[in-house]
């Protein structure tokens, strides 16, 4: 426990930014989880009257096209849009490591045909194909969920594959087959934990473009439906007034949005210094 102590002094020494990913990652799950009592207007509610008010004092961010108060809207939409990012990122590294651990220990047919299938998935754009999944799914949460877990499990697979070939023949996994375990548990107690740090580091940075994809599908109306506070859905309805002028309705959503993608990328950073201490230079 003191050494982990001593490298995350280290890390964050080396890398200051790293603090900043901790209180911007801190920040926006604090916001996430109370966001709705954080709030200060419904954020459902309209009124016309109100509709298309620059910031003030009553509505810091201002209002959009139907009086809806966007601070409340961004706030609340914070949850939503981190659940989609952590259920997709979840989802294709839990799938992603098996498979490829699978792939990279047993290799022969396997591990060509998974290969294969990989190989057809990375030929796609990979937006074009989360659009696709959600096309052919329906617009849902749990469609968004699904087609970001698509596009992100050939990284994963190709990650395990690859740190898993390179520990199969070590002394310790022999050790394990020596000693009577089966392929299963030297699979799940030896190889998967050991392969468990770069498949972090990988999923931070995933994080960001999870959130960025689900924004993508919802801007362009195959993600979350209106009027469901979401990044993606408030920067497409505001898109239309920046040349009238009303320029909040896109500006805080999208600061919103790279808030997230930045401070899930200077994690990771922090993080591969962390796990990695050879990454560090």
């Amino acid at each position: 426990m003191g050494e982990r102590w001593r490298d995350l002094r280290h890390a964050l020494a080396e890398n200051p930014l790293s603090i900043l990913a901790l209180a911007l990652l801190g920040l926006l799950l604090g916001v996430a989880v109370f966001g709705p009592w954080l709030a200060p207007h419904d954020p459902l509610a309209t009124n016309t009257a109100m509709a298309l008010r620059p910031p003030s004092a009553a509505h810091p961010f201002g209002t959009d096209q139907l009086g809806r108060d966007i601070l409340s809207r961004v706030v609340v939409a914070t949850r939503l849009d981190l659940a989609i990012a952590a259920g997709a990122v979840a989802l294709s590294l839990g799938v992603g490591a098996v498979i490829g651990a699978a792939c990279g220990y047993f290799g022969g047919a396997l591990d060509r045909a998974v290969g294969r299938v990989v190989d057809v998935l990375m030929a796609f754009p990979l937006f074009a194909l989360a659009m696709g999944v959600v096309a052919a799914l329906g617009n849902s949460v749990s469609s968004v969920v699904y087609a970001t877990a698509v596009i992100n499990l050939p990284f994963y697979i190709r990650l395990a594959r690859a740190e898993t070939a390179v520990r199969r023949e070590m002394g310790y996994v022999e050790a394990a087959r020596v000693g009577g375990s089966s392929h299963a548990r030297v699979l799940r107690v030896v190889l998967l934990p050991n392969i468990a740090a770069p498949l972090a580091v990988q999923a931070s940075v995933n994080l960001g473009w999870a959130v960025l994809n689900a924004a993508g599908l919802s801007f362009i109306g195959l993600g979350v439906r209106a009027p469901t506070p979401e990044w993606g859905i408030m920067v497409a309805e505001g898109a239309g007034f920046i040349v009238s002028g009303q320029w909040w309705l896109v500006a805080f959503p999208g600061a919103a949005l790279m808030l997230a993608v930045f401070a899930f990328n200077l994690a990771g950073d922090g993080l591969r210094d962390l796990l990695d201490p050879r990454s560090r230079t």
